[in-house]
């Protein structure tokens, strides 16, 4: 019987990020630690699985007190999708901008004269611009605005970071209501905290307009 597999280190980041989406919630290191194994990856290797998605800005974290806490929402990946492509966008530009100069350059060399070590330089640079231009159009169209699977993944992101942003809002009411109920001698000090921390009168649930696909990308 063949041996079993194990997984490459992309798929260790996509089942660990399976987790933070599934729950929505925040983990201590040790907490994931647990749940990968449930996920296939062991629990050796969770800690720089976890530090690559961080590296990448996939998974987010944050030292309250004396603990670290992680977390990620599907938007993270659409922020991060629309990094890369201004990236891909922005080295493209570059090389449309060398690819001419270039031309030019040959172009010049050419008249009037013989076969020289500069034209020979300029040409070789030429072709592998002219290759890194066509890669870069290769990858830039894996993030092209009008695919329909990735603009419905950014929606769905989005729907979802709202729903995530609404429950936090409700569960602040929630230990509000409950702080008021058990320290009603305290409410000034308390409106004084919440106030401290971003709590104002006009803390509220977010709505979200209908947007409409096309601008996802924008």
């Amino acid at each position: 019987m063949s041996k079993k597999r194990g997984l490459s280190l992309e798929e260790k980041r996509e089942k660990m990020l399976q987790i933070f989406y599934d729950s929505q919630d925040f983990f201590l290191l040790k907490e994931l630690e647990k749940s990968g194994p449930k996920k296939g990856v062991i629990s050796q290797s969770v800690k720089d699985v976890i530090q690559s998605l961080v590296d990448d800005d996939l998974v987010f974290k944050d030292k309250i007190g004396t603990s670290v806490y992680f977390w990620s929402l599907p938007s993270s990946a659409g922020n991060q999708l629309r990094t890369v492509y201004s990236r891909l966008e922005s080295d493209l530009q570059s090389s449309k901008k060398r690819h001419v100069e270039l031309v030019e350059q040959c172009n010049e060399l050419k008249k009037g004269r013989e076969e020289s070590d500069e034209r020979e330089e300029a040409l070789a640079e030429l072709k592998e611009i002219e290759l890194k231009y066509h890669k870069l159009k290769e990858e830039l169209g894996q993030y092209a605005d009008n695919d329909p699977a990735a603009l419905e993944a950014m929606k769905y992101a989005i729907e979802v970071a709202h729903a995530a942003a609404n429950r936090w809002t409700d569960n602040i009411f929630t230990v509000r209501q409950w702080c008021s109920n058990n320290f009603q001698s305290a409410k000034e000090q308390l409106e004084h905290v919440y106030k401290e921390v971003g709590i104002t009168e006009d803390f509220d649930y977010l709505e979200m307009s209908p947007v409409p696909l096309s601008s996802v990308g924008d």
